[in-house]
């Protein structure tokens, strides 16, 4: 009597063919870095939100924007999220005061394409791995797809010199070719529903800093 196949996972992943466990530890390699990026992310969004929320707290309740400005600009910390766009804003405004003679719709569009560049800038530190977490939900079930077609292959060209094929034979290399798919699929759906996730969060804060650059541009067009 012929004994059992070792169908267990270990066995199977270190009995493939080397094609198959190189996509697996690419595999592997790509989930551990979504992961990586998914803690990063998370940490650094909540902490966007949350500096958002106290900085308006303190734009709308303070009197004096010039001791407000004083106060980023103090501090040895460079003003991040809402705080740089303020800083900006007002550092070019209070540039275009001392020059004066200059019309308050000039100095409003030169307020507004000053807090647009930081702006931009804040958006692309938010931005920042989402590309890769997209990808990766993206190109992973096919990376694992590919180790599954080239060990079936494998598994049906070992029965070329059998006489009689049975499901026995067959089954193992199914199995393993088939982890190289769960392994795709692992990595994939995680950094997907990252992915959906934080660019919600990220349009979040995007619509927030546009929200307060036309506020802010509008209240420094009045003192203009």
């Amino acid at each position: 009597m012929q004994p059992a196949a070792d169908m267990s996972i270990v066995s199977l992943v270190t009995g493939a063919s080397v094609p198959v466990q190189l996509v697996m530890l690419l595999l592997l390699l790509t989930s551990l870095a979504s992961w990586w990026y998914i803690f990063i992310k998370v940490f650094v969004l909540r902490r966007a939100s949350e500096e958002a929320e106290d900085f308006e707290e303190t734009f709308w309740h303070s009197s004096d924007l010039d001791q407000l400005y004083q106060g980023l600009t103090a501090g040895r910390r460079t003003p991040k999220g809402m705080a740089s766009l303020f800083e900006a804003g007002y550092r070019e405004f209070s540039r275009l005061k001392r020059q004066g003679g200059l019309d308050a719709t000039v100095t409003t569009e030169s307020v507004r394409r000053a807090m647009r560049a930081a702006y931009n800038r804040e958006m692309d530190h938010l931005d920042a791995h989402l590309p890769f977490l997209a990808s990766v939900g993206s190109v992973s079930p096919y990376i694992g797809l590919l180790g599954t077609v080239w060990g079936i292959m494998n598994a049906f060209l070992g029965l070329s010199n059998v006489a009689q094929a049975t499901l026995t034979q067959v089954a193992p290399g199914i199995a393993e070719a088939l982890i190289a798919t769960a392994i795709g699929l692992f990595a994939a759906i995680p950094a997907v529903i990252a992915y959906n996730r934080f660019a919600s969060s990220v349009d979040r804060l995007a619509v927030r800093y546009e929200s307060f650059t036309e506020e802010f541009t509008n209240i420094l067009h009045r003192k203009a």
